[in-house]
């Protein structure tokens, strides 16, 4: 009897046991699968199905925190944060522009952040005359104000760093459409224009014997190009009467040099005062390419140097019909005569200067 009893008390603290175990295991199956849900399930809740989400240079985890917080799209705050720990984000943010889409969960969040898997940007420039223009450009895609890009820009010593000089620097930057990030530097910036700009000579490089001329004193006459005409199409003629005076040794007379040794784009006129600069851009006065780019040129110009029209024209002017477009000519008496009929729309426009 008594050993009955025992049997049937240990049969008990068995079952008690099991069931202890059994609740035990279902209790932590609900706690697996609950944080399962925190790391798996859907929690972003975007309309626009994706939000670009910015995190500057130097923020901390709080920052980054209250901004996601602030944007109102995170459907359980609590398991985010949860996994954002239990990953070690709050110590590896990263800076970066985040493209945050619709239904991703918090694996997939933390996981990109954590990373700095960012969505790149496209930087893009062309037509732009100085540095300054250059840097309030590019700081409308990248992460550093236009103040800190200029600074950096115009270091007297930044042009060295990359073979050239305060004065052929602008050669180096060649428009185009880049794809960089945010979060790039200033220095970032133009290490990658010094390699974009070896790409791309790269590929022109067989062109230069031809035309005898260097990379920099191409993209120098390419820059006389570009403000000479609107025209793509009159790039490679233009280029063409530069590159006979060069070759006969005659002065440029290239009327934007002027402007920019006078600092003045806005001069519609030339007028016989403005030749006087003294200037060793002044193109009338110092025969031979200026010292360096007036501007940064646009990449049609600069093939318009390497292909050059082959012709006999050692002059050109504006057409009276201000259209924009050069009449070209072979002898002085032409150039006079179309200078004139130019001269005379200018006065009849009442634009003296």
């Amino acid at each position: 009897m008594l050993e009955r009893k025992r049997t049937r008390s240990a049969g008990k603290v068995v079952r008690l046991s099991l069931l202890v175990v059994f609740v035990g295991l279902m209790v932590s199956v609900i706690v697996v699968f609950s944080k399962y849900q925190d790391v798996f399930n859907e929690n972003i809740e975007i309309e626009a199905g994706h939000e670009f989400f910015y995190i500057p240079t130097g923020s901390a985890y709080a920052e980054v925190w209250g901004n996601l917080e602030a944007l109102n799209i995170l459907i359980d705050k609590k398991s985010f944060q949860w996994v954002a720990e239990k990953k070690g984000y709050p110590g590896n943010v990263k800076p970066g522009r985040y493209r945050i889409e619709d239904g991703m969960n918090n694996n997939e969040l933390v996981n990109m952040l954590r990373s700095g898997n960012q969505e790149p940007v496209m930087v893009i420039f062309n037509n732009l005359r100085t540095l300054e223009m250059l840097a309030g450009k590019v700081a409308s895609y990248i992460e550093p104000d236009s103040l800190e890009l200029r600074y950096h820009l115009l270091d007297p010593e930044l042009p060295s760093k990359y073979g050239f000089t305060r004065e052929t620097f602008m050669a180096m930057f060649i428009p185009n459409t880049y794809e960089m990030y945010w979060s790039s530097t200033p220095e970032d910036f133009t290490d990658r224009m010094a390699q974009e700009y070896e790409k791309f000579w790269e590929k022109r490089d067989k062109k230069l014997e031809d035309v005898g001329l260097s990379r920099v004193e191409v993209s120098t006459l390419a820059s006389l190009v570009d403000e000479e005409t609107l025209y793509d199409e009159e790039n490679e003629r233009v280029a063409g009467v530069y590159m006979n005076r060069i070759q006969m040794g005659m002065a440029l007379q290239s009327c934007p040099t002027l402007k920019f040794a006078l600092n003045d784009w806005t001069i519609t006129r030339v007028l016989h005062e403005y030749k006087q600069v003294e200037s060793m851009y002044n193109t009338y006065k110092h025969k031979g390419l200026p010292p360096g780019p007036i501007t940064i040129p646009s990449v049609s110009a600069i093939d318009g140097v390497l292909n050059y029209e082959d012709h006999n024209y050692i002059y050109m002017c504006a057409k009276d019909d201000f259209s924009g477009k050069h009449a070209f000519a072979r002898t002085l008496k032409q150039h006079n005569e179309n200078a004139a009929a130019y001269q005379r729309e200018l006065n009849k426009r009442k634009i003296y200067r």
